[in-house]
């Protein structure tokens, strides 16, 4: 029988993961990162600190999340956990 490998994920690789879909998201959408700042009320800094890192707070994550229309999806997410 042929052993496989654990892979373990790191919560680091999680964060860049969701980034990088905001990054996309946002590209598609054709908008850039200080157009988002300006619409959302979210800092440039913390934008591009969210993107390369994937730190942000809650309260910018949910703006992001309205501008780029992807609030419900964020707020289904969270209703399926306690279910």
């Amino acid at each position: 029988m042929e052993e496989k490998a654990l892979q373990f994920v790191t919560y680091y690789e999680k964060q860049l993961e969701i980034a990088k879909r905001f990054v996309l998201i946002r590209k598609n959408r054709k908008i850039s990162q200080r157009r988002l700042s300006e619409i959302s009320g979210v800092s440039y800094a913390s934008i591009r600190r969210f993107e390369k890192t994937g730190n942000i707070s809650l309260s910018s994550l949910v703006k992001l999340a309205l501008v780029l229309q992807l609030y419900d999806d964020l707020d289904n997410f969270l209703k399926n956990i306690n279910q």
